[in-house]
């Protein structure tokens, strides 16, 4: 399947890596450089660049992506502007969703990013119903939807895969393992981990494909999701994908009552179970070095060339932060205009 990835696309590739990176650590450094500018709770994805961005690759133009609220990057990949995201973050009326919605509720259908919710596992039900419209309509369409291990163990989990593998549904479901549930180590909560076992074992349930790959491996996530994107498509129904990676973020910016600040803690590894080798270690198998390297000995391209692919990123993501920090905030006489029902 990699032999679909031409030299353009494999820079394309490590650009939306870098340009996910540097958007998160934009909201993370916001945290100290304009305190009070985020008000509610943000997710980073630093560390699921490789799977965001391998699976997203083998898109159609057409195609349509749900994720968890841990959401920034998979609007970046699919075309929505990083200055309307991060007004939205810091709730500013330029915001994609008017400075409502916040980091976990980001949505842009005019890109195919149909939407997110703080609802833990929400994507698994919404992105089935949107595989199910795609099937009745024939429009051809595959469905990604993406989620964290924790979401297994609610009930729409079996439901969703349940109907989409009877219906045969196009959708690719794609398992992100990043080794904690919020605070809790993945072995700890999950009985497929605890038993030493994948766990895309859980596709077995369903008699539908299950693959484990390394969410750290740009061509492992291509390869399989490209596979699992051909399969829904011939109207073989769906495929689960676990992308085993390790976010290097906490869970998310702590949560206080005013005027004490916001601040994004160290990883749980750390603060909680006292294992920072674990998170160095991690670390050190950072995947955008590793795809970086890859480009300039396989593909012959100059440092200086993709230095400047980073300076791009960074640029882009600075010009970012200043155009959501100049974006007013919502009037008060809003705050009820999008409100479904009133009386």
């Amino acid at each position: 399947m990699r032999e679909r990835l031409v030299k353009d696309r494999l820079i394309w590739i490590y650009a939306q890596m870098v340009r996910i990176r540097e958007f998160e650590n934009r909201v993370k450094r916001t945290f100290i450089e304009h305190p009070g500018a985020i008000r509610g709770h943000t997710h980073l994805a630093d560390g699921a660049e490789a799977t965001i961005v391998g699976a997203l690759a083998t898109r159609h133009d057409n195609d349509l992506a749900m994720s968890t609220y841990r959401c920034h990057g998979y609007p970046l990949v699919l075309g929505t502007s990083p200055r309307l995201m991060m007004a939205e973050i810091y709730g500013r009326t330029d915001g994609i969703c008017r400075g409502f919605g916040g980091s976990m509720h980001l949505a842009d259908p005019a890109h195919h990013f149909v939407g997110t919710s703080g609802i833990v596992g929400q994507s698994i039900a919404h992105a089935t119903g949107a595989a199910l419209t795609a099937q009745v309509k024939s429009t051809g369409q595959v469905v990604y939807c993406f989620f964290g291990d924790g979401s297994t163990k609610q009930g729409a989990f079996y439901e969703s895969l349940g109907i989409a593998a009877i219906w045969k549904l196009p959708i690719v479901y794609v398992l992100e393992n990043n080794s904690y549930q919020a605070y809790t180590r993945i072995d700890l909560e999950d009985a497929n981990a605890a038993a030493g076992d994948p766990l895309a074992k859980k596709a077995q349930a369903f008699s539908i494909p299950g693959v484990t790959v390394d969410g750290t491996d740009v061509f492992a996530v291509y390869d399989e999701t490209a596979k699992a994107v051909d399969r829904a498509r011939a109207g073989l129904g769906p495929s689960l994908i676990e992308a085993k990676f390790y976010r290097f973020s906490a869970h998310g910016n702590t949560i206080v009552v005013p005027p004490i600040r916001p601040e994004f803690p160290s990883h749980e590894a750390i603060d909680v179970y006292l294992n920072p080798v674990e998170y160095e270690t991690a670390v050190a198998s950072d995947p955008i070095p590793r795809f970086r390297k890859m480009l300039i000995d396989a593909c012959h391209i100059d440092d200086t060339a993709v230095d400047g692919i980073l300076q791009a990123a960074m640029a882009e993501m600075d010009d970012a932060v200043q155009f959501a920090l100049t974006s007013p905030h919502p009037r008060p006489e809003e705050a009820l205009d999008y409100v479904y029902h009133l009386n």
